[in-house]
């Protein structure tokens, strides 16, 4: 198996971002004082064969990109963040085989079905396995609301892969979001994070606790700290993310499309910064 699908494997697991199963159905998203709805990705997370109940709004210029960084700075809360402020929709590996594992296997695809079973033995999900995943839903890339892909491309494979569809597509990518933090902020963030026995709600000890110590607010359910939440695992997963991270910022960075993002402060923060950073790097290519 590849050193890729190894990363893959692992994160999907470990989830960083500690997203319940996206639901099939369209839900209501409190955004300011005006509430609106949004896409339900069923396309994205049921395959091709299905149709998303409120496609995105078509843009002139849509914003297609790529999220990367280390586990804990906060990708998947950027990219919920993002779809609301850009209408770009996100599109999470991660919630796609969440979601699959909740679908009857007679409507998985032969990729889904595969992924799976790696999955439930506990081995490696190849590379090819993940691209061809990622492939049968290529009709999500050409949404004309745009995209924002967090948990892939993870590997130079499939970086390379993807760069090829979106040519041949003719497709642009906008740019590649790398966001950055130190490594002593990421241990610190994720170290403090609590889970539920009961329901899995994520709370954090200093940043966000529960209202009474050790006790969920949502069930009552007993709080506790995941095993690879210590900072000893920690260190092994950003060592893992390192390896093979490294070659694909290089990668992008070569392609001029790596738009580095400091992950400090909150996430509403933490977006802000990524839209001007957008919105400069835009002009700076249109002015070209």
């Amino acid at each position: 198996m590849s050193q890729g699908g190894a990363v893959l494997t692992l994160l999907t697991v470990i989830d960083i971002t500690a997203k319940s199963a996206a639901s099939p159905y369209p839900y209501k998203e409190e955004v300011g004082m005006s509430t609106q709805t949004k896409n339900d990705r069923a396309s994205w997370l049921q395959g091709p064969s299905a149709q998303c109940t409120v496609p995105p709004k078509a843009v002139g210029d849509p914003w297609r990109l790529i999220l990367l960084g280390a586990p804990g700075v906060g990708k998947g809360t950027q990219a919920d963040l993002l779809n609301v402020r850009l209408g770009a929709c996100h599109l999470s590996t991660g919630d796609v085989f969440r979601a699959a594992k909740m679908q009857e296997a007679c409507v998985l695809s032969p990729a889904m079905k595969a992924a799976l079973e790696y999955m439930r033995r506990g081995d490696l999900v190849p590379d090819a396995t993940v691209w061809d995943m990622v492939h049968e839903r290529k009709g999500c890339l050409r949404c004309d609301g745009g995209f924002i892909l967090d948990g892939f491309p993870r590997t130079l494979s499939q970086a390379a892969s993807l760069k090829s569809l979106m040519e041949s597509e003719g497709l642009p990518l906008t740019a590649v979001v790398n966001y950055e933090l130190s490594v002593s902020a990421i241990v610190a963030r994720l170290s403090g994070r609590r889970t539920c026995q009961t329901c899995k709600a994520v709370y954090h000890a200093s940043e966000r606790p529960p209202k009474m110590a050790g006790i969920c607010d949502r069930c009552a359910g007993k709080l506790f700290q995941r095993e690879d939440d210590r900072p000893e695992s920690i260190s092994i997963r950003l060592e893992a993310y390192d390896r093979s991270t490294a070659p694909l910022i290089a990668f992008y960075r070569k392609l001029g499309l790596l738009l580095p993002v400091a992950a400090t402060g909150s996430p509403e923060d933490i977006c802000a910064r990524t839209i001007s950073a957008l919105t400069a790097w835009r002009a700076r290519v249109s002015a070209r």
